[in-house]
């Protein structure tokens, strides 16, 4: 059994973010160092563990520096004052990032599961349905895919953000609280849905499916996209294959990422397994993803989430230079 100690361990070490190098300016010059955010799921993490970006890169002599993240929005912060140059997120915190001026573009997109979101409740309490979590102390990351998530998950119940009592904690500070019962429920993404959802005291309230779809983006820093868009490509031609190759061996990939992410393998191995989860479902953004990005802006102005109209269209990467 995966205790709750346990739990917290995994999540507290997920909270660190390693030390940032400085900001760069935007340059022309041969790129020498490749500096990548990465968080603990994904086709990303799996590359960190294999080296595929390391090997396809040091023929050009291009070095790769890692910087772990627990959720989106500090991932982009880091982003977009130019400390790190690519990155994934779920679909809330490019808003954010946008609404502030961050200097960033949508590079990519890649799709998961919506089952390996979910809202969750201790098991003895008496909530069974969103609705009944109507002034109940509810956790998420603001700005987070699961702040989406949650908004879109009370409207289905009937009810508003402003009818819960919202907690903006970030995964590790949440799993403290839950563990300790000092929020009513939890919303989450996986892994830490995945860890937390084995401990015997944690019910699932529910989960995406039917409420939310679940898209997410590799983001790039403007200044290095504009001076570097062809390694740009390169890295989407490596992940993708990558993620082709994990797909085809589910066993040997459920060990790979466990080692690099701590994650044990029986919770990396409910994460992969979701329904409808293809580690190779990675590419550069089409219309749809543009349109749903978009929609989700528009949501979350009218909601007064986000301070500002904006126009997702307007820092969509364009591809490579010719």
């Amino acid at each position: 059994m995966f205790t709750r100690r346990q739990t917290l361990s995994l999540l507290g070490a997920a909270a660190a973010v390693a030390v940032l190098p400085t900001a760069r300016s935007a340059s022309a010059s041969p790129l020498k160092e490749l500096r990548l955010g990465w968080q603990k799921n994904g086709v990303l993490a799996l590359a960190k563990g294999t080296g595929a970006l390391e090997k396809r890169f040091a023929d050009r002599g291009i070095a790769i520096a890692w910087a772990e993240f627990s959720s989106g929005p500090p991932l982009l912060e880091a982003l977009g004052a130019g400390a790190i140059d690519f990155g994934p997120t779920g679909d809330v915190p490019p808003l954010f990032a946008q609404a502030a001026g961050g200097n960033l573009l949508y590079a990519g997109t890649y799709r998961g599961s919506s089952a390996g979101t979910a809202i969750l409740v201790h098991k003895d309490s008496p909530f069974q349905t969103v609705a009944d979590l109507k002034g109940k102390r509810v956790a998420f990351k603001r700005g987070s895919s699961a702040h989406n998530f949650t908004v879109k998950a009370l409207r289905k119940a009937g009810l508003g953000i402003a009818d819960i009592e919202a907690a903006d904690l970030s995964p590790s500070d949440a799993a403290a609280a839950f563990a300790s019962k000092q929020i009513d429920a939890w919303s989450i993404w996986d892994p830490y849905f995945a860890v937390a959802e084995k401990d015997e005291g944690t019910r699932v309230l529910t989960t995406a499916e039917g409420i939310v779809d679940s898209w997410s983006y590799f983001l790039s820093n403007g200044d290095f996209t504009a001076a570097h868009g062809d390694v740009l490509g390169e890295i989407f031609d490596e992940l993708a294959k990558v993620g082709a190759a994990a797909q085809n061996d589910l066993d040997g990939t459920v060990a790979a990422l466990s080692k690099i992410t701590g994650v044990p393998e029986d919770i990396q191995r409910i994460v992969l397994t979701r329904k409808d989860f293809s580690l190779a479902n990675v590419s550069t953004l089409g219309p749809d993803a543009v349109a749903y990005q978009q929609a989700l802006a528009d949501e979350f102005y009218q909601l007064q989430i986000i301070p500002k109209q904006l126009t997702v269209s307007d820092i969509v990467w364009k591809g490579r230079a010719s």
